[in-house]
């Protein structure tokens, strides 16, 4: 369970810290408050269904980026077995913000990869708070190449504010290595499953995210900019996020209604820190639905299915598979 608390559950909490403060005093004491506490207990439970029941965009985006969110490294280890970690692009050297290697999952070999942000600050800054260089993304797309050679399918979890944007890594060729996974990724002849799990922001999202099936945890949010940086460009003031977050449609449930996101996969109460390991089974269940479904279809209609799948993003044309 999570101990760190968001801007807007603030009544919330103060609600729980009062019914444990009147609990203590009243065992120190010996005072019977069972009354009191029956009923501050059921206007909590009803204050914390209301709250997690009308989350605004902008609540969601702070839930996808909460400190304590399971990120990639933890959905690998409590999903699959047998994982293998593999480093390195072959051109420059390895990216941590890019984890991947070989796993099983229930009895499936496959490929897996996906945005690792970090645990702690020392791991965070490691990793560059999950914004790849341009060697992590040539290492994601060297690791796809090795699954569409030997038949592996492959799932990637998506969860970062975009590509790092420094001038190294344009130095190294961010937009070109970007661009060579999105023509890559549309070719594969496997099962593609992408997960988005907290933050999906811009190119440096969908460089890993070109699939057969696109997944979105309940609070994730994906989007081509991110809230302040709309709002820095609309409003020319990043303090209009929220504003922004509503316009940009962001949210898993508004994605699924564009016809952009296959399904929506479910959080406990207050966002998927709140029970990583439920969470995990939960994302763990979509992965083995979906796949299942795509190993039934031949490999050159997988190719056409995710090529009409971003085809008709924005409705300008359909293919017929």
């Amino acid at each position: 369970m999570s101990n760190e608390y968001l801007p807007f559950e603030k009544p919330l909490i103060e609600l729980k810290k009062r019914i444990d403060e009147i609990k203590k005093f009243a065992n120190k004491e010996d005072m019977d408050v069972e009354r009191e506490l029956v009923t501050l207990e059921e206007k909590a439970a009803l204050l914390e269904k209301e709250v997690y029941k009308n989350l605004t965009p902008w609540e969601r985006v702070q839930i996808a980026r909460h400190k304590q969110r399971p990120t990639t490294l933890y959905y690998i280890k409590n999903i699959f077995s047998d994982f293998i970690e593999l480093h390195g692009d072959r051109f420059f050297g390895d990216d941590p913000a890019i984890v991947g290697g070989l796993a099983i999952l229930e009895g499936i070999p496959v490929t897996v990869l996906g945005h690792e942000k970090g645990f702690d600050l020392k791991d965070k800054i490691e990793r560059n708070f999950g914004l790849p260089h341009p060697e992590g993304y040539r290492k994601a797309l060297r690791l796809m190449r090795q699954a569409a050679k030997f038949q592996r399918p492959i799932i990637t979890f998506i969860d970062t504010q975009g590509a790092y944007p420094g001038i190294e890594a344009e130095k190294r060729g961010q937009s070109q290595a970007i661009a060579q996974n999105l023509i890559e990724m549309a070719k594969f002849k496997v099962p593609i499953i992408s997960v988005v799990i907290g933050e999906g922001g811009s190119g440096g999202a969908l460089a890993i995210g070109v699939c057969n099936r696109l997944l979105m945890l309940e609070n994730a949010y994906y989007s081509v900019i991110s809230p302040e940086g709309a709002a820095a460009i609309l409003w020319k003031d990043a303090n209009y996020a929220a504003e922004a977050a509503k316009a940009l449609h962001l949210t898993a449930y508004d994605l699924k209604k564009l016809g952009i996101v296959d399904a929506i996969i479910a959080e406990p109460r207050g966002g998927a820190h709140k029970d990583p390991k439920s969470q995990a089974l939960k994302v763990k269940e979509a992965l083995v639905h979906h796949l299942q479904e795509l190993l039934e279809i031949d490999s050159q209609r997988l190719v056409c299915l995710r090529t009409s799948k971003f085809r008709e993003i924005g409705k300008f044309g359909v293919i017929n598979c």
